[in-house]
């Protein structure tokens, strides 16, 4: 029986840890094996004092302050003498004990993360004497996890990266969470992940949290980026659990799976037959989804080829076709070859054969330019013996036209080279003779340009030949080797060493045209062939001469060209018109400021607000002298508003009339009716009747006549006081109008 009290006694103290077991004398032994042996009891030695580790939940929610467990000494009898005492981590604040019983209560709820177990010292005091009834011992509250943290990630978004076809569980990357509960104790901090949003393309591993692929066959060049979410929840993943999610940002990154391909296996090339030697002529281009290194190609013409070559552009992957001879539209028009398009770098995995290369023909087809005269030598040397007579035979040069066509040729001396003009040529068969006897004392060498002119229908096109020479001042010139050059290259012209410290200038097309430039300036470098190389820059100016109809050289100095040869008949036309329609605008615009203003019939609409009768009925008399006559119409700013009309009498003060006693009208209407027909028959009237004044007031009138001309013609002085004739209530209204204002009564 004791043996089971035991255990039940230790069962229920991990079963309900947060409960502390009072010990005693008497269950001590109970506890730590005591048993009967040979009919007695076996005591064993220990002091006093006894206690246990107390278990605490964290985030407790009571209103009341919780639990914690119970201290108790063997010294307490129950009878009050003892006095326990609580020292340590939060003794007094955190954690209280009760003096008597040894109660202890936590009075603030308490956070495992922030402090996971506390460290308190008890005493037990005679109340009395306050003397220690046992040593100080140390005991542990320690607190318990409950799930209340959620699993976090450390960032909120992932980047990671896969090659594109890559096998099916390849991985991605290993993305994790914390769980800030307790690892040791529960399911609080075990966590489970899974994959919300990124099927079927990824699955996660649900115990560490690694990314793998999970469809074959992914490609970049269909999609390149993917949205992963992953959740990590706590409890082992049961329901209730907390959880956490973050987002991985996958990109597929690219292999060479893709090989370069030509849009159309067929292009043609025009090529000018006047390309120089390394130039381009075209482009051709492939294309390839991959990008990076694995986009990277070469070109290559199959077999090779005699004339042209291709490089490609590093920068724009495009094949470049150049020019490895000269090209001639008389000798063959055109060239057709098979260029090869390939990767740079391959991935062995995805070599089969031929599969990462292309193929595309391309057609290249030359144009004619219409060439200068070509000499048959070049240059001319020709010796005469000096004191040569006058029109002596010097020699003969020849020049024919390269092209197709072969133009005739002209033949010509360049005056600047000849400036004492001591030969001459003839223009046909190219023959040179003398102009003058030659002295060898005077110049043993004499350099001129002949100039060859092509005659066509269009125009001259002109072959120089140039002869330069140079002296260096250092030692003789006998083993002197000099070096010519053009720097930089001219598209125009180009220089020949003739290995003899001379060179030739030479022109490089045909058709100069003095509008486009009369004056060509090549910077000639000129170098020795001795240690430190020395140097030396001369400008050489080319002047574009003019020439006739014929062919025939003129001048060469700058003059100012003809305006109407640089423009065509529909350009002067146009300008002409130009011209005139702006002389016609400034002539109507002169017009129109010399031309008087009108002044307006009517400047505002308020003028005319108040100036509005309405002519319904057969004259209102009095009530009609408001309006203004048509001249105050016509010139508005004549009007004074403070000047009263002339042709009415000034309308009535008073705004009531009396009724007339008399009840025959008779005289009355035979008045208007008399002014009626005088106005109708009286051509010069206005053809309206509201300017007729009816301002007869009758004979019954009880205060007289108001009228001017009867007043005049009546002797003595008027009695004006006619109001105090009048009733009582019109006298009212009288003074109401008038009484009070001292301009209505004057």
């Amino acid at each position: 029986m004791r043996t089971n009290q035991v255990l039940l006694l230790l069962m229920l103290s991990i079963l309900w840890p947060s409960t502390a077991l009072p010990f005693t004398p008497g269950n001590i032994g109970n506890l730590f094996g005591m048993a009967e042996s040979d009919g007695r009891i076996l005591q064993r030695s220990k002091r006093g004092w006894m206690w246990n580790q107390f278990f605490l939940l964290e985030e407790y929610t009571g209103n009341d302050h919780q639990y914690v467990g119970k201290l108790h000494s063997n010294m307490d009898k129950g009878d009050g003498n003892v006095r326990y005492v609580l020292t340590g981590d939060g003794a007094g604040t955190l954690f209280l004990i009760d003096e008597k019983s040894g109660d202890i209560h936590a009075t603030k709820r308490l956070d495992r993360e922030e402090k996971a177990m506390y460290t308190l010292v008890a005493k037990v005091l005679d109340r009395t004497t306050n003397a220690e009834l046992e040593p100080d011992t140390e005991f542990n509250i320690k607190i318990h996890d409950i799930n209340d943290n959620a699993p976090k990630f450390e960032k909120e978004i992932y980047f990671a990266s896969v090659p594109e076809m890559s096998e099916v569980g390849t991985s991605v990357a290993t993305i994790t969470a914390t769980d800030a509960d307790d690892q040791t104790y529960g399911n609080s901090a075990k966590l489970v992940y899974s994959i919300l949003q990124g099927q079927p393309y990824f699955s996660v591993d649900s115990e560490n949290g690694t990314i793998k692929t999970a469809l074959p066959g992914m490609d970049r060049e269909v999609k390149e980026n993917y949205q992963v979410v992953i959740q990590a929840k706590d409890m082992a993943g049961q329901m209730g659990g907390l959880s956490g999610t973050t987002t991985v940002s996958i990109t597929l990154s690219d292999v060479n799976d893709s090989p370069p391909r030509f849009a159309n296996h067929s292009f043609r090339v025009t090529a000018v037959e006047s390309t120089e030697i390394g130039g381009a002529i075209g482009r051709i281009k492939a294309d390839d989804p991959d990008v990076g290194r694995n986009a990277e190609m070469e070109y290559s013409i199959v077999g090779g080829h005699d004339i042209f070559n291709i490089i490609t552009d590093q920068t724009t992957q495009e094949g470049v076709i150049i020019i490895k001879k000269a090209l001639d539209y008389e000798n063959k028009r055109d060239y057709e070859f098979r260029v090869e398009v390939k990767n740079t770098y391959l991935d062995a995995r995805f070599i089969h054969g031929l599969q990462f290369k292309d193929y595309a023909t391309v057609k290249v087809t030359v144009e004619d330019v219409d060439e200068p005269p070509v000499f048959t030598r070049n240059p001319y040397i020709i010796e005469v013996h000096e004191d040569t007579a006058a029109g002596s035979f010097v020699g003969v040069v020849s020049a024919r036209d390269p092209d197709a066509d072969n133009k005739p040729v002209k033949y010509s001396i360049d005056r600047h080279t000849d400036l004492e003009r001591l030969f001459n040529i003839d223009s046909v068969n190219g023959t040179i003779t003398t102009l003058k006897a030659l002295d060898r004392e005077m110049s043993k060498w004499h350099n001129i340009s002949v100039v060859a002119t092509e005659i066509s229908n269009c125009g001259f096109h002109v072959f120089m030949i140039i002869c330069f020479y140079a002296v260096d001042t250092d030692e003789p010139l006998v083993g002197h080797k000099f070096v010519f050059s053009i720097s930089p290259t001219n598209p125009n012209f180009t220089i020949v060493d003739r290995e003899d410290n001379t060179a030739n200038i030479l022109t490089k097309r045909g058709g100069f045209s003095r509008r486009e430039m009369s004056m060509y300036f090549l910077p000639v470098v000129i170098s020795d062939n001795d240690y430190p190389i020395q140097s030396s820059t001369s400008t050489l100016i080319v002047r574009v001469c003019a020439c006739d109809s014929r062919g025939n050289m003129q001048t060469c100095n700058p003059e100012v060209l003809p305006f109407s040869d640089g423009l065509t008949t529909g350009a002067l036309v146009a300008i002409l018109l130009c011209v005139i329609i702006l002389l016609m605008i400034v002539v109507l615009f002169a017009a129109l400021r010399r031309q008087r203003k009108k002044e307006p019939l009517i400047i505002s609409k308020e003028d005319v607000r108040d100036n509005v009768v309405s002519y319904n009925d057969e004259g209102g008399g009095e009530e009609d002298t408001q309006a203004f006559d048509i001249g105050t119409l016509r010139n508005p700013e004549v009007m004074d508003a403070n000047k009263l009309r002339r042709d009415i009498i000034p309308e009535m003060l008073f705004p009531f009339r009396r009724t007339s006693p008399i009840k025959d009208n008779t005289d009355v209407r035979d008045f208007i009716n008399g002014r009626l027909q005088e106005n109708d028959s009286d051509p010069t009237a206005p053809p309206y009747d509201s300017l007729a004044t009816y301002a007869y007031e009758g004979s019954g009138s009880l205060a007289e006549s108001l009228s001017s001309l009867e007043s005049a013609a009546t002797e003595g002085d008027h009695d004006y006081d006619y109001l105090s004739n009048w009733g009582p209530q019109f006298k009212k209204l009288a003074e109401m109008y008038i009484g009070k204002s001292p301009d209505r009564e004057t």
